[in-house]
């Protein structure tokens, strides 16, 4: 795969920003001139996600605007909701198989077939949305990401970042640990593994089957996202308590999947432009969600009289203890969980260091003028 330098990327990152905002609102390698410029190329792209949901849904949309216009066309991408081609948990069978060239989602959605993925959503008491990022893109994150992926022919990329989700919505108060004994949520990846051994039970389904689980009972709670999502989706209707902060997804990063066979078909540029509108995409969802989040919090609890909760500190206590073994036990897994928990576990020491003194250190001085 051929990679733009490190300036290069930003300085074309510079140029698309200019872009972004005005979509919200090839030749074959070693071809030149001409034959560059008449080259045209049409792929598909599957979500795990409902059609146009609120930044998730919307992220591809955007995508598929960018790269049309950065490559004038020679480019189009269609995108495809969950269930349209195939179902939310079949994005990632379906770009390997080649039935799209590129998909959207979340990597722990495949740690069925990949364990090692669920690094590259969210650990657990694990790195925010900008720690997450400055692991990925200069911790030595992504290329061990895509090295994961290269036996399956398939090249990851951030895809977007939801940034600090909530823990979930919940139809009982939680008020003590034994609270939540048995507790029946849907809560994918390492934090599903942690609720279990925390004496819950996780269920693993697609968000879009999340409401009517939560509705007939089929579970007690569900882990979402955050208010802009979750007012969307109506959770507030079908449970009473909103809790915070989502010890599970920290910072939580999406996933553009690119079919490798596909890709390294296009000429170079039109490659640069796939790598840098995926950065951009990356960060204007962490933008999108920044700006929303508050007003519709607002919104649930002025409006909708929805009563947002902190975890009890017995319930939090737990949870670390046991995310600390899971996470541990994790990297014990196989050689490649032994470097990407190497890389993860010394990329956190010194960026939370770093956090503590800077974010933390700030927003405990801003606090106080509050």
């Amino acid at each position: 795969m051929k990679k733009l330098g490190r300036m290069g990327r930003w300085l074309s990152l510079m140029v698309i920003a200019g872009l972004l905002g005005a979509c919200a609102g090839g030749d074959e390698p070693g071809a030149s001139g001409a034959a560059a410029e008449s080259q045209r190329y049409e792929w598909k792209l599957i979500t795990t996600w409902p059609k146009n949901l609120p930044a998730l849904g919307t992220a591809p949309e955007k995508l598929a605007k960018l790269v049309d216009r950065m490559s004038n066309g020679r480019l189009k991408i269609k995108v495809y909701g969950a269930g349209e081609l195939v179902g939310a948990f079949e994005v990632f069978d379906a770009v390997l198989a080649g039935d799209a060239e590129m998909g959207h989602g979340a990597a722990y959605y495949w740690r069925g077939k990949v364990p090692e993925a669920a690094f590259f959503t969210a650990v657990p008491f694990g790195l925010t949305a900008q720690e997450m990022n400055g692991w990925l893109y200069y911790g030595g994150g992504l290329e061990l990401w895509q090295e994961l992926y290269a036996p399956f022919g398939l090249i990851p990329f951030p895809g977007g970042n939801t940034g600090t989700q909530m823990g979930g919505w919940f139809n009982k108060e939680i008020k003590t640990l034994a609270d939540m004994q048995g507790l029946r949520m849907r809560i994918p990846g390492l934090g599903g593994e942690v609720f279990q051994r925390a004496g819950g039970e996780p269920v693993a389904m697609p968000g879009g089957d999340m409401y009517t689980a939560l509705q007939t009972g089929t579970i007690d709670a569900t882990d979402w996202v955050g208010p802009y999502n979750d007012l969307a989706f109506g959770l507030h209707t079908v449970a009473e308590y909103y809790y915070y902060p989502g010890w599970q997804e920290p910072g939580a990063v999406m996933e553009t999947l690119v079919n490798k066979e596909a890709f390294e078909a296009l000429p170079d540029d039109l490659q640069a432009i796939i790598e840098v509108a995926t950065r951009a995409i990356n960060e204007d969802m962490l933008a999108e969600y920044t700006a929303r989040n508050n007003r519709a919090l607002r919104e649930l609890v002025n409006k909708h009289g929805v009563k947002v909760r902190p975890f009890p500190e017995d319930v939090l206590a737990k949870l670390r203890d046991v995310s600390n073994d899971v996470l541990m036990e994790m990297g014990q897994t196989s050689p490649m969980a032994e470097r990407i928990h190497a890389s993860f576990t010394s990329f956190s020491a010194d960026v939370k260091a770093w956090t503590a003194i800077a974010e933390q250190g700030y927003l405990d001085a801003r606090r106080a003028t509050d």
